[in-house]
């Protein structure tokens, strides 16, 4: 296994499925036998997950909501989420531990780096939710402060697409897929793939990103393995 410990974040409007609002159940058992098959051969993995699939701060403040109070707002949707992955990957047998930046003692444990770490050692799926706890931040920053906090050797961004590309390929069919790409050609060619707060943070530490199609049987194993899959950004 070529990352032994990884970040993967996930995108709250991934856990739709077919659907365009909420949480799709076959998808979220999709995903937890997905995590489930790389704990069995060995790998320790976090996870930041989004809540745009219940409510995204921003667009909240778009409407008129005050931005902070619609960025909590979105923090709690992140730790509906993140209750639910855990929920179906207990249901699999798989241990997990979930932090929250915000406290809640009630549903999980306040993040603290050397329990999430020491979690991670013992073989648990730690799942951090509620963002960094602070508002203007997005889940892409917290997914970055938080690989950079456990030592994690990569950030995996599950998406829809398999990669980045040099245009969107589903508007442009001539559009390429870049295999490799270093933080400065993102940078230069403005490429949508973090937040620049988030991406600016893996360049400074060093932390590559590797985006790729998490809908895809088979490839977060294919990742962790070291095999070609998605795109690689690096220094």
């Amino acid at each position: 296994m070529k990352y032994k410990r990884s970040l993967l974040k996930l995108s709250g409007e991934s856990l739709t499925g077919e659907g365009s609002f909420g949480i799709d159940p076959k998808r979220l058992y999709q995903y937890a036998q997905e995590v489930k098959q790389v704990v069995e051969m060995g790998a320790q993995i976090a996870i930041v997950i989004g809540g745009g699939n219940i409510f995204r701060g921003l667009s909240g403040s778009n409407h008129g909501i005050d931005r902070v109070q619609g960025d909590y707002m979105g923090m709690l949707a992140t730790v509906i989420n993140g209750m639910a992955l855990q929920w179906a990957l207990e249901d699999l047998r798989v241990d997990t531990r979930l932090q929250t930046a915000i406290r809640m003692e009630q549903l999980a444990e306040s993040f603290i780096k050397r329990r999430a770490v020491r979690h991670l050692e013992k073989g648990r799926v730690v799942i951090f939710v509620a963002g960094t706890g602070n508002p203007y931040f997005t889940t892409d920053t917290a997914a970055s402060l938080r690989a950079i906090e456990i030592g994690a050797e990569v950030i995996l961004k599950g998406t829809r697409v398999d990669g980045i590309y040099t245009a969107d390929p589903e508007k442009n069919h001539n559009a390429e897929k870049l295999e490799n790409i270093s933080f400065e050609d993102v940078y230069n060619k403005r490429l949508n793939v973090m937040d620049m707060t988030a991406f600016t943070l893996s360049c400074e530490n060093n932390v590559p990103i590797i985006i790729f199609d998490m809908n895809k049987k088979n490839n977060l194993k294919k990742v962790l393995a070291g095999e070609n899959i998605g795109t690689l950004v690096s220094k």
